[in-house]
């Protein structure tokens, strides 16, 4: 029996005197909540294009959270090894 799951993400923005952060909240169904944050600043010389500085904090949100999420694998195996294990891109 195939089995599918859903996870939501969700990616707040907000900008302040030209710097952008992102929150990426991740929701799963069994209760996992993980939240990476990624941020951007507008260089004094660059042209203000609003959507460039939420992308790229939006991506560094998400590898953020990519990151939180590997540390919990690693987590979850040593919880249940009881040896220390590491989990890579």
């Amino acid at each position: 029996m195939d089995i599918m799951k859903t996870w939501y993400v969700e990616i707040h923005l907000d900008e302040h005197d030209g710097r952008t952060r992102a929150k990426a909240k991740l929701k799963t169904r069994d209760g996992t909540h993980l939240t990476g944050i990624g941020l951007a600043r507008l260089n004094p010389t660059d042209t203000d294009v609003p959507e460039i500085g939420d992308e790229l904090a939006a991506a560094r949100a998400l590898a953020d959270l990519a990151h939180a999420l590997l540390n919990a694998t690693a987590d979850d195996i040593e919880a249940l090894t009881h040896k220390p294990a590491q989990v890579h891109f």
